[in-house]
C-alpha cells in the first residue's frame, strides 16, 4: 500500500529569515525566524519586526548552534534584541522620506546600540521623543553593521547623537 503525503490545504509556506536573537537572560543564539510569504500590516512578505510586533506570548525559533539545529519558542517579553542578516528596515513604507534621528539607546542588558532610527510622523512631530511614543514595541535601528530589531521595553535611556 502506497502512502503519499498530501498537501494540507491549511499549509503555509515559510521562508527563513538569518537573525541573532539576544534574550534577557543574556544568551544570544544564531538562527532563523519562520516568515509567511505575504504580511496582514502592509504589502510585501512579512519581516521579522511584523512578526514580532503581531501578537503576544511566544514565537518559533530555528537555533543553529554546535549541537546542531532544533526549534525552541521564546517569549516576546524576553527578547532584547534581534540582529538581521538583511536590511528589512529600508522596506518599510515611507522609508526614504521618514525624518532620520542619530540614536544612543541603552538596554537593560548593558548593551548601547548607536545608530538611525526612521520618525514616521509629520514635520514638527518627527523628534526622538515621537519614536519612542510610536505604538510598535519592537523598532528598527540602523547601524554601520546591521540592522537591529530592539524591544522598546527593554529600552533603558534613548538620546540624540551627532551624526556620525
Amino acid at each position: 500500500m502506497s502512502t503519499s503525503t498530501v498537501p494540507s490545504e491549511y499549509r503555509v509556506e515559510k521562508r527563513r529569515a538569518d537573525s541573532i536573537v539576544t534574550l534577557s537572560s543574556g544568551q544570544s543564539e544564531r538562527g532563523c525566524f519562520f516568515l509567511a510569504s505575504s504580511s496582514t500590516r502592509h504589502d510585501g512578505p512579512e519581516r521579522v519586526a511584523d512578526l514580532l510586533n503581531s501578537e503576544h506570548g511566544f514565537f518559533p525559533f530555528e537555533i543553529h548552534d554546535a549541537d546542531g539545529v532544533r526549534t525552541a519558542l521564546y517569549h516576546r517579553s524576553h527578547v532584547v534584541t534581534v540582529a538581521l542578516a538583511e536590511d528589512e528596515a529600508s522596506r518599510d513604507p515611507g522609508y526614504g522620506v521618514a525624518r532620520r534621528r542619530f540614536a544612543s539607546v541603552l538596554l537593560s542588558n548593558g548593551q548601547r546600540v548607536v545608530g538611525t532610527v526612521r520618525v514616521y510622523r509629520p514635520e514638527g512631530r518627527d523628534r526622538l521623543s515621537d519614536w519612542t511614543r510610536q505604538p510598535e514595541t519592537f523598532r528598527y535601528i540602523e547601524t554601520g553593521d546591521a540592522t537591529i530589531v530592539v524591544n522598546l521595553a527593554h529600552i533603558v535611556e534613548v538620546s540624540e547623537v551627532p551624526e556620525r
